[in-house]
C-alpha cells in the first residue's frame, strides 16, 4: 500500500572528506578538503608552497631557484643541518659546505598520516594532515658522508592544518660516538612590501649583526624594520614566546617554537641580491627571512640519543 508520508531510507552516513596527497618523483603534495595546500620537494626536504584556503600563497621562492637537485632550492624553508652558516675550522664540520647538507640530499617520503591528534590542535581528521621525510647516513651522497662521517637519522614532519603549518626535525644519533650539530628552520617568508614590515618580539634580545663584523648588539626596538641588508642572529630567545612578522599592526606570521632558541633575521637587499645567481635582483622587495634554529652553540648528541626541535607557523592573525 503506498503511503505519501512513508520516511525516507535511513543512510549509512557520508564519509568525512580526508585531505589528499599526490606524491610524484620530486614533491609531495598535500591538499585540504577546506582548500589549504603544502607542497616539499624531495630534494633537501625543502617546504616550497604553503597556501591558504583562498589560493594566497605564504613562502617566497626565487623566480631563479634551481630545482633540478642541483643546488639547494632558493625559498621556501630549507632545513639547515649540522651547521648554519660557513663551518668553523678544525671542527668536525669543517669539510661541509655552508649550512651543512641536509638541504642539499634527496629524502625518503616516509607517509602521510591525518588524526584527530595531530598537531596537538584538537584538529578533526579532516583538517590536518602530516607528511613524514627521512635522512640516514645510509642514503646522503658518498661526498657527505666522507666530510660527516657519523651514523644519523633525521625525520622531518610538516604538518598543515587549516589554522597552522608546523614543521619539526627529529635527529637520533645511531652511532656510539657523540656528534655536534646545528639545527635551523630557514623560513622564507613572502611579503607585500619587505620595507612596510616589522619584526616584532626580539627587544632586549642580544644578536649577532653579521653585516658589522659580526658584533654583538642589543635590540632596542620592539618593532624591527628591514632598511638595508640585515643578517642578525638573536640568541636566548624564549621559544613559547610568539615573533611576529607584521604589516601596520597586522600580524602577516606568529612563530612559536619548541627546542629552537635562536631567531636569525635575513634579508639581502640590493648588492647582494645582484651577487646571487638564483635570487632576482629585486626580489628582495617581497620577501623576508624569519628563521627558528638552535646555533648559539653545538648542540652535542649522545650516542642513541635524541633531540627534537619544531616550530608552528600561524598566518594571517
Amino acid at each position: 500500500m503506498d503511503r505519501s508520508n512513508k520516511p525516507s531510507s535511513i543512510g549509512v552516513g557520508a564519509s568525512i572528506p580526508q585531505p589528499s596527497v599526490n606524491v610524484n618523483e620530486s614533491t609531495v603534495e598535500a591538499i585540504l578538503p577546506t582548500g589549504e595546500s603544502v607542497s616539499v620537494h624531495l630534494y633537501g626536504a625543502t617546504v616550497t608552497s604553503w597556501k591558504l584556503a583562498t589560493g594566497e600563497e605564504q613562502l617566497f621562492v626565487s623566480s631563479k631557484a634551481i630545482l633540478d637537485g642541483s643546488k639547494a632550492i632558493r625559498g621556501g624553508i630549507p632545513v639547515v643541518f649540522p651547521v648554519f652558516g660557513p663551518p668553523p675550522p678544525n671542527h668536525a664540520t669543517s669539510n661541509l659546505p655552508q649550512h651543512g647538507f641536509a638541504r642539499s640530499q634527496t629524502w625518503e617520503f616516509l607517509g602521510k598520516s591525518s588524526s584527530e591528534s595531530l598537531g596537538s590542535k584538537g584538529a578533526k581528521a579532516d583538517s590536518a594532515v602530516k607528511l613524514d621525510f627521512g635522512l640516514s647516513s645510509s642514503i646522503i651522497t658518498e661526498d657527505a658522508r666522507k666530510a660527516w662521517p657519523y651514523e644519523f637519522g633525521l625525520v622531518y614532519s610538516v604538518i598543515l592544518s587549516s589554522e597552522s603549518l608546523e614543521t619539526s626535525l627529529h635527529v637520533q644519533n645511531k652511532g656510539s660516538q657523540p656528534f655536534d650539530f646545528h639545527v635551523l628552520l630557514h623560513n622564507y617568508f613572502k611579503v607585500p612590501d619587505v620595507s612596510k614590515i616589522r619584526v616584532k618580539n626580539l627587544q632586549n634580545k642580544t644578536y649577532t649583526d653579521k653585516v658589522d663584523n659580526k658584533q654583538e648588539k642589543q635590540e632596542t626596538s620592539d618593532a624591527i624594520a628591514i632598511t638595508g641588508e640585515t643578517d642578525r642572529v638573536y640568541v636566548d630567545v624564549d621559544p613559547t614566546a610568539p615573533v611576529s612578522v607584521v604589516e601596520d599592526d597586522k600580524t602577516l606570521f606568529s612563530i612559536t617554537r619548541e627546542g629552537l632558541n635562536t631567531v636569525t633575521v635575513w634579508n639581502p637587499w640590493t648588492e647582494k641580491a645582484k651577487g646571487m645567481s638564483d635570487f632576482g635582483d629585486e626580489e628582495y622587495k617581497g620577501m623576508v627571512c624569519v628563521e627558528p634554529g638552535a646555533v648559539k652553540s653545538w648542540q652535542v648528541l649522545e650516542g642513541g640519543d635524541t633531540w627534537e626541535g619544531s616550530q608552528t607557523i600561524r598566518p594571517r592573525l
